[in-house]
């Protein structure tokens, strides 16, 4: 049997009911973290970008767009999933390496307004799509992230089979959305040497070439119906490695969503083990800036990869950059979405205290990888001190968990709104299952 027909099957005997009640919580925690960074990123000059281009291409009204007004299911994808990948505070799955959200959860929430789709059906798609991009991007990591961005790539199979599931895409229908869906993966890392706005692009059209692989299949569209194990297909195409057994160990039987880990700080999640061990390393002692004669990081490969970037240029370029993120953390006592500014890129002590931070590998570190995303620190103080620490998980993994800070973190990204509006969006969220229309759920855009 095909990989493809074995995702269909499940995806069709997938319903809400039958969903454990700790996996529907936590999926309505991972959309009320997704609206969270939409709703902040929705002003940025990305999302405002594409918002111009969707106006220009028109559309009917069919699905809301998170920067008001609203316009075709494509365009609302495209729009919502761009927007809630720029302030970096998304969230990400280890061993995937993938910001399902982002993806996922725009191009769900467009169909299930369009169709008029209730809370419930909502919950079970997103439950959906995160299990299959996740597998798919176990099946393909490491080797397929350094040339590609699995949020994109993968994630592409996930927008496809929650749209699919949503638009009630029979098994033969589902194969053929795979296969569309697929084709039209991709996503590359260039981006990241200019900073530049391809990294919201990605899951936006990640997310709407999902729902028009699911419309086409609809339709009687065909695609390859073996496009992930195919001798020209996903795998051989884009992994060193793949291995198949990660996409169906466990299918319809274990809900992935769950591995999902979250964000805290607004920078890219390799950053986060060395900004956490810094701010627990100032909340045991007071460490002044002044003080710290250097700071030695070491980590995984794939961490420096991204992140080994000792001269940003640009506040976007600086949250992918351990050094800064690290000094700014020392300086700052944070690294939330206002620390990330002009003023920080250009502040002496900032810039100073970068240029004492040393980054490298370690082995053991690097082997765990991506099951653990780890480091270890060494701070030296300049009466010789040196303080130390080792983390296998940054906050916010589930074996370091912060779903009982998301709904202040939702609060704080949308406190330029109206309060009673952003506790609408809170309780609407978190009881999402009673809502007869999800697409409710954006009503006070």
């Amino acid at each position: 049997m095909s990989l493809s027909r074995e995702i269909a099957r499940m995806i069709i005997n997938t319903r809400y009911e039958q969903l454990p009640a700790e996996v529907v919580s936590f999926a309505k925690l991972c959309i009320l973290d997704w609206l969270g960074s939409a709703l902040a990123g929705e002003k940025q000059q990305p999302a405002q970008i594409l918002a111009a281009i969707a106006e220009d291409m028109g559309g009917s009204g069919q699905a809301t767009l998170i920067t008001g007004g609203t316009s075709s299911v494509w365009n609302a994808a495209l729009v919502n999933g761009a927007a809630s990948h720029i302030v970096e505070l998304d969230d990400i799955h280890k061993a995937s390496i993938i910001h399902a959200a982002t993806v996922v959860i725009p191009a769900a929430l467009a169909v299930a307004e369009w169709k008029r789709k209730s809370g419930r059906e909502l919950i079970a798609a997103v439950v959906i799509g995160y299990d299959i991009c996740y597998r798919i991007g176990e099946a393909v990591s490491p080797s397929h992230y350094y040339y590609w961005h699995n949020t994109a790539t993968c994630g592409t199979f996930g927008a496809a089979a929650a749209a699919g599931y949503l638009l009630g895409l029979t098994e033969e229908e589902l194969i053929q959305a795979l296969g569309s869906a697929g084709t039209q993966a991709a996503g590359l890392w260039e981006f990241i040497e200019d900073g530049a706005m391809s990294k919201q692009l990605h899951p936006g059209k990640a997310a709407m070439n999902g729902v028009l692989a699911a419309q086409l299949a609809q339709r009687g569209f065909t695609g390859a119906t073996r496009i992930l194990e195919g001798r020209r297909g996903f795998f051989q195409a884009m992994s060193e490695s793949a291995d198949a057994m990660k996409v169906t160990e466990g299918l319809g039987q274990t809900y992935k969503i769950t591995e999902n880990s979250f964000k805290i700080h607004a920078s890219c999640r390799h950053t986060h083990h060395a900004v956490d061990m810094i701010l627990e390393m100032l909340q045991e002692r007071d460490i002044r800036p002044e003080t710290i004669e250097s700071i030695a990081v070491k980590t995984y490969q794939v961490a420096l990869n991204i992140t080994d970037n000792p001269h940003p240029q640009t506040v976007y370029a600086a949250k992918f950059s351990l050094q800064f993120c690290t000094a700014l953390a020392a300086v700052k006592r944070s690294a939330g979405l206002a620390d990330f500014s002009k003023s920080a890129l250009a502040d002496p002590e900032v810039l100073a205290l970068m240029r004492r931070v040393e980054v490298g590998v370690d082995p053991q570190i690097d082997a765990a990888y991506p099951e653990k995303w780890g480091a270890a620190i060494e701070v030296k103080l300049a009466d010789g001190t040196r303080i130390a620490k080792q983390t296998d998980y940054p906050k916010g993994d589930p074996e370091s968990p912060v779903t009982d800070e998301l709904v202040d973190k939702f609060r704080k990204l949308t406190a330029d709104r109206p309060a009673e509006a952003v506790e609408r969006y809170v309780e609407r969220t978190l009881h999402l299952e009673e809502l007869a229309e999800a697409g409710l759920l954006l009503s006070e855009l």
